[in-house]
């Protein structure tokens, strides 16, 4: 296993928020190349009705052709217990849960309160337990360090509801900045403070580079034990219902910056790149992000792997 592992989440928080629909063989085709550059955990789709959401229309059929794919751990997000259901029956190895700490975010994204997004929780996590033992549920705590709509999070507020979703029985919670509030003081005092809480259910974090800090939020994270970090291809992402936040860390540079740290990813970035030019291919219009795509690896430049 990798020191660190890279979770990509482009084929869901990216796609889903932009409004080009990706056609079903170009995502079969750009996931597959990520699994060949090293991802090990790919968050392939989301389950919402396409309705509202025709971008993920295709969920089933992408998480059908991603377990094909081999040693790949198949993620996905699902809102609610219905999209839960869906995506247990669909053969998804892992499912994350939106639970805001922020109760406006809650309404604007969900439309559920937080007694409603717990009975949620609670809900999936026992449709789990019946039926299909072996997938993972996570609770992604959106907001936890700032929120557009409401404004300040307290760590007492984050924890308060990590630990809620601890009870409900959940594997693990993940600490996600939806807003690019987070600065990395605040990062490696609540992810600190977290696994003091949670042990072994204190699982990864989910940055936005919305105000620059994405990168060094990720080292303040790696200094309080974090070892699972989301991220986007091209920094692609952000969420509709979060006035301002724009995309995720940049898949590319965030292993760039792991691997020259001597943390081991298993992820060729050469391979990488190449997955890059078939999402660049598919999506021409849409704006890619990232330094290291532009400058391209050090000279001499060793992988962690190779050096150890």
């Amino acid at each position: 296993m990798p020191s660190v592992l890279v979770s990509e989440v482009g084929p869901r928080d990216g796609l889903q928020s932009i409004a080009a629909v990706m056609p079903t063989h170009a995502k079969r085709r750009w996931i597959a190349a990520l699994a060949r550059a090293g991802l090990r955990e790919i968050e392939v789709a989301s389950f919402v009705p396409p309705r509202l959401m025709p971008q993920m229309a295709d969920a089933a059929e992408v998480v059908q052709d991603a377990l094909a794919l081999p040693d790949l751990h198949v993620a996905v997000l699902a809102p609610n217990l219905q999209g839960a259901r869906a995506a247990l029956q669909a053969g998804a190895h892992k499912i994350t849960l939106p639970v805001s700490v922020s109760e406006a975010h809650s309404l604007a994204n969900v439309r559920k309160s937080h007694a409603q997004m717990i009975e949620t929780v609670r809900e999936v996590v026992a449709l789990r337990d019946e039926d299909w033992p072996e997938a993972r549920i996570e609770a992604g705590l959106s907001t936890a360090f700032g929120c557009t709509l409401a404004g300040a999070i307290s760590d007492a507020q984050t924890l308060a509801l990590a630990q809620t979703m601890a009870d409900c029985g959940v594997d693990e919670v993940g600490l996600s900045d939806t807003t690019g509030y987070a600065n990395p003081a605040q990062v490696r005092r609540l992810f600190s403070a977290l696994q003091r809480e949670l042990g072994e259910r204190a699982g990864g974090a989910h940055f936005h580079n919305t105000r620059g800090q994405g990168l060094a939020n990720v080292v303040a994270a790696l200094e309080a034990g974090v070892r699972t970090f989301d991220a986007s291809q091209g920094g692609l992402g952000g969420c509709p219902h979060a006035p301002g936040a724009t995309g995720n860390i940049v898949t590319e540079d965030l292993v760039f910056l792991l691997e020259a740290m001597g943390l081991d990813t298993g992820i060729d970035v050469a391979a990488l790149l190449e997955a890059r030019a078939i999402l660049r291919a598919a999506l021409p219009d849409e704006p890619l992000y990232g330094h290291l795509p532009d400058a391209g690896l050090p000279k001499d430049f060793v992988y962690a792997r190779e050096a150890a």
